[in-house]
């Protein structure tokens, strides 16, 4: 299976450098011309299937993407971003932010640990290796998700998992 794993395009939040995380946010106008421009770029990888998580910046990015294929766009509650909790709105940079995301194992507070997040990203991709074995799928999640993502496939020490952020609509290619 080919597996192409892309960031939603930007929101207004991404573009302040805010935590989004499980705030449904919409894409903003450079967003949108990031969908399109993905779109232009994907028609050229022959996809199959076009996957999002649910919410609203992801399904806009993926409809656009599988309106411009012609595949279908189908929408699985395991790609949704890592809920942050009490830091979603918060700058990237916050200092008690940064220091709660190296407690891996530790929930953010009212919301989920990174554990969490990897459980059910890595058995959502076992699953789709198995459903569309021999298939082109693109995925259409968030940064954190993305980087789990990658994490399944590449080997990382915990500052090379920080450190790894896939920009607004970049595109990652895997074998699965």
């Amino acid at each position: 299976m080919k597996l192409y794993v892309t960031r939603h395009g930007q929101t207004q939040w991404n573009a302040e450098n805010r935590v989004c995380g499980a705030t449904n946010l919409p894409l903003n106008e450079a967003g949108e011309q990031q969908a399109r421009q993905l779109a232009e770029k994907a028609a050229d990888y022959q996809l199959d299937v076009v996957i999002c998580s649910p919410m609203r910046r992801a399904v806009a990015t993926a409809q656009t993407v599988a309106q411009r294929c012609g595949v279908p766009c189908l929408i699985d509650p395991r790609l949704y971003e890592q809920n942050f909790g009490l830091y979603e709105g918060v700058q990237r940079d916050d200092p008690s932010y940064q220091q709660a995301k190296q407690n891996l194992a530790s929930r953010f507070p009212q919301g989920e640990s990174i554990f969490q997040l990897v459980h059910r990203i890595y058995g959502f991709l076992e699953e789709i290796a198995v459903r569309y074995r021999g298939k082109r799928v693109l995925l259409v999640c968030h940064g954190v998700a993305s980087r789990v993502i990658h994490s399944y496939f590449v080997d990382m020490t915990n500052q090379q998992f920080a450190d790894c952020l896939l920009g607004n609509c970049e595109i990652r290619e895997y074998e699965l």
